[in-house]
């Protein structure tokens, strides 16, 4: 691997998230959520249930900014976790960042989890997050036409196959998607997957371990909307940043993605971020990390408060 100096130097720091130990991954990224640091006074939280498929409710935790009264653009943002962990707690501090210095509204989306609840459930569950939060946009305070969907990894994977959903319902719009070393191909034919069979928080087998549990109990052929990188046809999308880490399995797929994009009209920011690997961004404190977070900022902005 060709590391940035200061992510290798951290690298005995971190956590095992591999998911070879699922319930221990779990409870280990549940411990770096709980460690997050509360909003600051200046955004305002507030917990919401959402009405999902078969009497499902949605957890969904909003952050705004304090004293707005004009509609603002919001963000859905979609946490990582290869689809089997995390949760919207270990959003709380990117989603109050990106809630006071857009500013926009952020609805963190606490969606179901596989094996327990393999697809369509997290999927489902995000829709129904983006179909509530355009749906009433006065009691909101949302402009429903500056939506943007947010995703890292399984998140950023989500992320892809709901603006797709999106398209094709033609019900709830989407201005624009961030797709944050997503999570795309199930088939995992791509050099990098088969390349990083060793790097740091995410490999080939955790990939592999992944889809098999997403994909739990599907005897079909497996749906665009679960595996966006399946998709034929990406006319019609909205304009999208798309960033890779150079030491990642998913960073060909993201690649291959953002390509697609392009090829068929898709206007696409695409960025590789050189030294880094898959949640490199944890250390927030190195250099890459910083620019990383400001240059997303920076595309969301542009994005939602155009002109």
């Amino acid at each position: 691997m060709n590391l940035d100096s200061e992510l290798a130097s951290a690298l005995t720091s971190l956590p095992d998230l591999h998911i070879r130990d699922l319930r221990g991954a779990r409870a280990r990224m549940a411990d770096l959520a709980s460690n997050s640091p509360p909003p600051p006074d200046d955004v305002i939280v507030s917990e919401h249930s959402v009405p999902g498929d078969e009497d499902n409710a949605v957890p969904v935790r909003v952050f705004r900014p304090r004293g707005t009264s004009t509609p603002l653009p919001a963000v859905l943002l979609l946490h990582g976790g290869g689809f089997v962990m995390g949760s919207a707690d270990a959003l709380t501090a990117q989603a109050a960042s990106l809630c006071g210095e857009l500013p926009a509204l952020v609805a963190a989306v606490d969606y179901r989890l596989a094996p327990e609840h393999p697809y369509p459930a997290a999927l489902r569950d995000c829709r129904a997050a983006l179909d509530w939060l355009v749906s009433a946009p006065e009691a909101l305070g949302v402009d429903p036409g500056r939506v943007a969907v947010h995703g890292m990894s399984a998140g950023g994977g989500l992320a892809a196959g709901l603006t797709l959903w999106a398209r094709d319902g033609g019900e709830a719009p989407v201005c624009f998607q961030v797709l944050d070393a997503p999570e795309l191909d199930d088939r995992l034919e791509t050099h990098s997957v088969r390349t990083f069979e060793r790097t740091p928080l995410w490999n080939r087998d955790d990939a592999v371990l992944s889809w098999r549990h997403y994909l739990r109990g599907l005897h079909e052929e497996v749906p665009v909307y679960a595996a966006p990188a399946r998709a034929a046809e990406l006319s019609g999308l909205p304009p999208a940043y798309v960033s890779v880490y150079e030491n990642d399995p998913l960073r060909d797929e993201g690649l291959a993605y953002a390509s697609a994009l392009l090829r068929a009209g898709i206007s696409v920011e695409l960025h590789l971020f050189p030294g880094t690997f898959h949640r490199s961004a944890v250390i927030a404190d190195a250099g890459v990390s910083r620019r990383q977070a400001a240059e997303t900022l920076g595309a969301l902005r542009r994005a939602l408060h155009p002109g």
